[in-house]
């Protein structure tokens, strides 16, 4: 994940350190709490934080149960998981469902921080559990923002309210209304933001969660923000009593101190965080797993929870069987693609696999361009190119660079990649190792 690259590669720095050594003496633990000190400050995490996350560890890891251990730097990896984790929230916060509905879910934060696209988000992942979601637009001030929500709602397929520039909460009222007649059973309001925090901001807000009983109040804050982020939340819990947070921009090239600094500073949960751009880039917010990921140890759960859901279990059917007969031809390979494709992210992929952070990749990431354009190679080979690639000579794969806006070099490259990957997979096939 972005927004913990530089984080992960520091506090890796200092664990290497403690690793190589045989024992650990009470000033060596000082000295790597003050280098890990530094990285989360220089990631951005609020300060008292990173003071207190960095006292408890110490304490902890200075205990005589750790100095003698056989494999001190371990343990205090392990304490520092641990205190990351509690740091984090613990335990997995969900969305709660009213006794009584709709479940009322008011969004709220300011300007730019993304809260219309992630009411779409929200509402696709909620219809995924089986909710009839009614995204209600209550911005009346932001030009276009109607129309934003609309345009929203009609791609992740969920229902639609507005009252054009009526009183946002007689907008909020009615909304509430029209889910009861039409059965939804989930609201979800896309309330105005403001460039900056303002008196008149929170009441109209205040007035909207006294008028329909809102269940759950959302702030969607922009993790790019930082500590000014952390600062924003803790304006609107004060206010508000919000009930969760929702971190965006995870993906981007961030310094992450405000997902680190949220739940100590305000006591509220973050409850999902935005990953990507597409409707299914959301997901829920789990502290061990995010723990885990910062400290360079993967996140396997998450990458099985995204390849079951991208992967179609009859295509994975017929992929094995086209192993077994040698049958995997360039359809299929372009397949792979899409289906990676799915899964989000290839640089946040990979950030899941443990260990990753060793490959030493550094400045290098996963080029999504060169896959896009091994895509446009295939797809500029007729039928049976694909199904028969030994028939690509010199001219025909002269015609399919021209076709595809790439040298002849390229298609020779994806010639040979594919070979390769059809070999391996054949290989794997034999020996009863495929994932499926």
């Amino acid at each position: 994940m972005g927004a913990f690259g530089n984080l992960t590669d520091r506090i890796n720095h200092v664990f290497g350190k403690l690793r190589n050594k045989g024992a650990l003496t009470e000033l060596e633990i000082k000295q790597a709490m003050r280098e890990v000190r530094v990285a989360l400050l220089e990631a951005d995490v609020n300060y008292a934080v990173a003071k207190d996350f960095i006292g408890k560890v110490t304490e902890r890891a200075v205990g005589e149960e750790i100095l003698k251990s056989l494999t001190p730097g371990q343990q205090v990896i392990k304490i520092v998981n641990e205190e990351l984790i509690t740091l984090l929230g613990s335990t997995t916060s969900k969305l709660g469902v009213s006794p009584k509905l709709p479940t009322v879910i008011m969004m709220c934060g300011l300007q730019g921080a993304g809260k219309t696209t992630m009411c779409g988000k929200l509402a696709y992942y909620l219809q995924k559990q089986g909710k009839k979601v009614l995204l209600v637009a209550d911005d009346i001030y932001r030009p276009a923002a109607i129309k934003q929500l609309e345009i929203v709602a009609g791609k992740v397929k969920a229902g639609f309210f507005e009252m054009g520039q009526d009183n946002p909460t007689k907008i909020a009222e009615k909304s509430v209304e029209f889910a009861n007649k039409n059965g939804y059973d989930t609201v979800i309001i896309d309330t105005a933001g403001r460039l900056h925090i303002n008196e008149e901001l929170m009441n109209e807000l205040k007035a909207i969660k006294r008028a329909v009983d809102v269940y759950e109040t959302l702030l969607v804050v922009d993790s790019m923000t930082g500590q000014d982020a952390v600062t924003v939340a803790k304006t609107f819990d004060e206010a508000l009593d919000i009930t969760g947070v929702i971190m965006t921009k995870l993906d981007g090239d961030t310094r992450g101190g405000a997902t680190l600094s949220i739940k100590a500073v305000t006591g509220k949960p973050i409850k999902f965080v935005g990953t990507g751009e597409k409707p299914e880039d959301l997901e829920p917010f789990h502290p061990d797993r995010m723990a885990s990921r910062i400290l360079g140890m993967g996140d396997v759960l998450t990458l099985i929870e995204r390849a079951q859901l991208a992967i179609d279990e009859e295509q994975a059917t017929e992929m094995a069987r086209k192993l077994r007969e040698a049958s995997f031809d360039l359809n299929d390979y372009m397949a792979q693609f899409d289906q990676l494709g799915k899964m989000g992210d290839l640089n946040d992929l990979v950030g899941m696999i443990p260990g990753a952070n060793k490959l030493k990749l550094g400045d290098k990431k996963v080029d999504e361009v060169q896959l896009k354009k091994q895509k446009a190679i295939i797809q500029s080979m007729t039928q049976e190119e694909r199904q028969n690639p030994k028939i690509l000579n010199y001219s025909r794969r002269k015609r399919i660079a021209a076709g595809s806006g790439t040298e002849v070099q390229d298609v020779n490259r994806l010639i040979k990649q594919f070979e390769q990957t059809r070999d391996m997979m054949k290989r794997m096939s034999k020996s009863k190792k495929l994932p499926f």
